[in-house]
């Protein structure tokens, strides 16, 4: 199996990225069509308008409909072919940048990335969730490349709620435990081959770079402010752990995310609340040592992720609904399949149960 690294063209990060984004888009074509959330457009629509107009460019703005449809995507395309635009710019969060994504690749047309929280690492990926017009999972479409452009404007991110950063803190946490666990077994990755040193070392500056910023930057968060802790973070949610998910690989801790979908306790609960959780369940399953154990327990409770599962909403029958979400973790192509040596799903429940028992524990000694 071949080595491979992809990750966008461009990544762009910094306070107020959004009213200089005329002059990224330029190189990339004279008229752009603008896809974005409208409560998004709302707040930044006049500042796109003037970052266009000063450089030169063209742009169709078109508000979102809500759902990565093929009706939608249909929708927008015409509206583009109308306006012969030649790039499409994706403004808000997941749904509106998947949307952006299959557009443009529809259209054979360059896309820039613009997310405007930092919850989970989708943007720089070359990946878009398509649904029904209802809101019905359909397929994942794989795209040929990732975004040619992703900017990240951390004035709007800072001013979203700290609990969505927080949530990509969780999702970022296990890019490196991943990544570490695929590069062991020798698996393949979502880039069609095996993990380089280069994804390697981004999964792993990831990692660290959460255990030094993390507290530092929800800290931040909470009062709407950008800081350099902050925009560490905000780069480690969105392109280090982009590009060390893509490149490096998937493990368990996502295929227990996925476990948890199979009961209805924790649907309330954001992608990376649960991520974080099935972080600490690989990390079991791994018989890691103590000190890492207890750093990734330290660091997820700082930043206000669950750490067991009453925290998930979790407190009722709980071994046979553990039993459930076992078993979906271990269902057929599941990524939990990476880990060296396999797992059973007998391993996969001692392991949920054993990591409710370390979190309930870390939170009892807090609380003395």
């Amino acid at each position: 199996m071949d080595r491979i690294i992809q990750s966008p063209g461009k990544y762009i990060q910094g306070a107020g990225v959004l009213a200089r984004i005329g002059e990224y888009i330029k190189p990339l074509a004279a008229t752009c069509l603008v896809v974005g959330d409208k409560f998004v457009l709302g707040l930044v629509e006049e500042q796109l308008r003037a970052s266009f107009a000063q450089a030169g460019v063209k742009a169709e703005i078109a508000p979102f409909g809500g759902e990565c449809s093929q009706n939608e995507i249909n929708r927008l395309r015409t509206l583009a072919e109308r306006a012969r635009c030649g790039a499409v710019l994706g403004i808000g969060g997941g749904k509106t940048l998947d949307t952006a994504k299959a557009l443009a690749h529809f259209m054979a047309l360059p896309v820039a990335i613009a997310p405007t929280i930092a919850s989970t690492d989708a943007p720089c990926s070359a990946l878009s969730v398509i649904y029904s017009d209802s809101g019905e999972f359909e397929r994942y479409l794989l795209l040929p490349a990732n975004p040619n452009i992703v900017a990240v404007d951390t004035q709007i991110v800072a001013g979203a709620p700290a609990r969505l950063l927080a949530a990509g803190i969780g999702d970022a946490l296990a890019t490196w435990f991943e990544a570490r666990a695929c590069a062991r077994s020798g698996a393949g990755t979502m880039a069609g081959g095996r993990s380089t040193q280069a994804a390697l070392a981004l999964a792993e500056l990831c990692y660290k770079t959460l255990l030094a910023e993390g507290e530092k930057a929800m800290l931040a968060a909470r009062q709407h402010v950008v800081t350099e802790a902050l925009e560490r973070v905000v780069e480690a949610n969105t392109y280090l752990s982009g590009v060390g998910f893509e490149s490096g690989g998937l493990a368990a801790a996502h295929a227990v995310h996925n476990g948890l979908t199979a009961i209805p306790d924790a649907h309330h609960y954001y992608h990376g609340e649960k991520v974080a959780f099935g972080t600490l369940v690989q990390l079991v399953l791994e018989n890691a040592p103590q000190e890492e154990l207890e750093a990734v327990l330290r660091l997820t409770h700082a930043v206000g992720l669950p750490v067991t599962l009453a925290e998930l909403d979790i407190k009722e029958d709980v071994a046979a609904k553990m039993r459930l979400v076992a078993q979906a973790a271990c269902a057929e192509g599941e990524t939990i399949h990476n880990m060296p040596g396999g797992v059973t799903v007998d391993q996969v429940y001692a392991a949920l149960l054993v990591a409710d028992q370390y979190g309930q524990q870390w939170l009892s000694t807090r609380s003395v």
